[in-house]
């Protein structure tokens, strides 16, 4: 708390311990388990997802071939190859395109993760330059494509654009806009890290929607629970150039079964499953709308209104540090947890947090919602006052 009893955050050791207590959840977060029940529950998981009597993986063979197998077949790709970050996926099937292209100009939201979380290391690291397609907070249009001044060789689309609001366009729309791409030469990269939960919205199966790409990456944490990595699917003579350039940026790992084998228990457990969460993230925003009117918020937004995946956005007119307090004061004292961390807007006295539906939520009522998040901001209130 600072001199004019402002609160600053909550403690993480503190933080944890809630979230770890916790015996309901709203928002699910990656971090509620502790070592030992993490390594408990990936044994019980990969049982079932791999034979566990056969040899961990050496440099890429075994459980790692096997889930890249898997991967390329979900996808409905020719080969898939497992790499240890998306950020080094991203990198590699950039550099890839762009040598096969001969365009070094790559077409790209200015809030994509590629400009936004990976430091551009496609300048840094390859030499790439983005050509933004627009300024708006918002995925890009077929006619902002075709209008773009200068040439590019590869127009690399985040779905769902994240930082914006895990945001995603029509079907019809993304396909008028990777037509647009080929109508100007260009091959089209999907930057699928939260891919898996996008087919609802789409109406349409993973083969279509990945197939509408010349490449797609997907990520084994963001959305099926996993450890760590990820895949770049597409043509099998791109991947085999791709896991040349793997070895080249230090992705040749010894061993990688534990990641592999959380991998392949999450595509059994949580791929099934994203479809109930997408539809439940519609209830609970819904409901979240009701709770800050009932409590007489006088300024909130919950965005998408109604969400394109199972992961939105909650904006209220409170300080960060003091929602966290309020949140973590809620949990400690019923054992239930409502949101995740808040975040400073641009705007002063503004926050904003990312809300994750997941298994944890499905039993949540609206009614359930509302006096959660009421009892929170009576915390909140009480807190500022």
């Amino acid at each position: 708390m600072t001199d004019n009893g402002e609160h600053t955050g909550v403690d993480r050791a503190r933080r944890l311990a809630a979230l770890h207590g916790a015996e309901r959840m709203l928002s699910a977060s990656p971090f509620k388990e502790r070592l030992g029940e993490r390594l408990t529950r990936l044994a019980a998981e990969a049982a079932d997802a791999y034979d566990l009597a056969r040899w961990p993986d050496v440099y890429g063979d075994g459980v790692v071939a096997e889930l890249e197998r898997r991967v390329a077949e979900l996808l409905g790709a020719e080969a898939a190859a497992f790499f240890p970050t998306g950020t080094m996926a991203q990198q590699v099937a950039l550099r890839c395109w762009a040598g096969r292209t001969g365009g070094n100009a790559v077409a790209m939201h200015p809030l994509s993760h590629l400009e936004m979380h990976e430091r551009r290391a496609y300048a840094q690291l390859s030499g790439l330059r983005a050509v933004h397609t627009t300024q708006e907070p918002r995925p890009p249009t077929a006619a902002e494509v075709r209008e773009l001044e200068e040439p590019f060789g590869t127009l690399a689309l985040e779905l769902p654009l994240r930082d914006p609001g895990f945001l995603l366009p029509t079907w019809e729309e993304l396909c008028e806009v990777v037509e647009a791409a080929r109508e100007r030469d260009a091959v089209v990269h999907f930057d699928g890290a939260r891919l898996w939960e996008c087919t609802e919205h789409f109406g349409v199966g993973l083969p279509e929607l990945a197939g509408l790409a010349d490449s797609v990456y997907v990520s084994f944490y963001k959305s099926l629970g996993g450890i760590s990595g990820a895949a770049l699917a597409g043509p099998a003579s791109l991947i085999e150039e791709a896991a040349a350039w793997r070895h080249r940026y230090g992705g040749q790992l010894f061993q990688q079964w534990p990641a592999a084998l959380a991998a392949l228990a999450g595509l059994d457990r949580e791929l099934p499953r994203l479809p109930s969460y997408v539809a439940h993230a519609k209830v609970v925003a819904r409901a979240l709308e009701e709770a800050f009117r009932a409590a007489g918020v006088p300024w909130f937004r919950v965005h998408p209104e109604v969400p394109h995946t199972h992961q939105f956005q909650v904006w209220l007119p409170y300080p960060a540090g003091l929602l966290e307090e309020a949140g973590v004061r809620f949990a400690e004292e019923t054992g239930t947890w409502v949101f995740n961390r808040w975040s400073a807007a641009p705007v002063p006295g503004m926050s904003f947090t990312e809300v994750t539906v997941g298994a944890s939520a499905l039993g949540w009522t609206p009614a359930d919602v509302r006096d959660a998040v009421g009892a929170v901001l009576e915390r909140a209130a009480g807190l500022r006052g």
